[in-house]
């Protein structure tokens, strides 16, 4: 239907369009908009770096030795050293690691109470729990947990790469200790079912702690390992970065901080 006072010249096209405008020129502008954004992104992680980087140098001039508490040798702080979005997954790690320290510590009585009830491999299980305790105890933290401490810190592949092969080690000698085979020194699922077999209470009961220990601390470590394979894959780590990483800081980078 046509209205009297309809413009039958009126063009459909706005009059403010140019003709001649390159079509690719939205195309440019949204590309611009893009590469802005990523700009922006890359300026807040470089803002985000340096923050960090003043918080390691304030930590790295002013801090102290303050692990262990008994007899400091390292500084160690989740809270002053590690990114906050991180500080969850390491303090889970370092409670699994004292779990760890405490049920060594566990095993050790268990084994007493082994040799006590009479075992013909007491002698054996006693002076290997002992070994333990001396040796897992401290390099459990400075070969597996230090260097994911450091690897969250830092967010470098070197630390990624020991913690995976140490860590994977321990692991299998969780298993191992779980298992509790007679004369190795663990007091796990086969000696304590022959202490509830003799009956020998005290170390039945006394092993079942230890056994649940060494569960709870393999499984945990095995769930995080899975969780930090996933974010070393995320992060773009690879053995190359390692290497070069290695031949620039060489082995020194392990003891400092920053």
């Amino acid at each position: 239907m046509n209205y009297p006072n309809e413009n039958p010249f009126a063009s459909t096209h706005s009059l403010d369009t140019n003709p001649f405008e390159d079509p690719t020129d939205a195309q440019s502008s949204s590309h611009a908009a893009r590469l802005e954004e990523i700009r922006q992104r890359e300026l807040d992680l470089q803002r985000r770096e340096q923050e960090l980087a003043q918080k390691q140098d304030s930590i790295r001039r002013t801090g102290r030795n303050n692990w262990p508490p008994y007899f400091p040798l390292i500084f160690h702080s989740i809270r002053d050293e590690i990114p906050e979005a991180s500080q969850p997954i390491i303090t889970r790690l370092y409670q699994l690691w004292l779990v760890l320290a405490g049920t060594l510590v566990v095993n050790l009585v268990a084994c007493i109470c082994i040799l006590a009830s009479g075992s013909s491999n007491g002698g054996s299980d006693l002076g290997s729990s002992i070994g333990y305790v001396i040796f897992i105890t401290p390099l459990s933290f400075l070969l597996w947990y230090r260097p994911i401490y450091n690897g969250y810190m830092k967010e470098q592949a070197l630390y990624y790469y020991l913690y995976f092969f140490f860590g994977g080690f321990h692991l299998l000698f969780s298993v191992y200790m779980i298992i509790g085979i007679p004369s190795t020194g663990s007091a796990g699922l086969i000696q304590t079912i022959q202490a509830y077999g003799k009956p020998s209470f005290a170390s039945a009961i006394v092993g079942t702690v230890a056994t649940i220990g060494w569960v709870v601390q393999g499984v945990g470590l095995a769930y995080y390992y899975r969780l930090i394979w996933a974010h070393h894959n995320a992060a773009g780590h690879s053995v190359e970065k390692a290497k070069t990483e290695l031949a620039s800081h060489g082995a020194k980078a392990y003891f400092t901080r920053g």
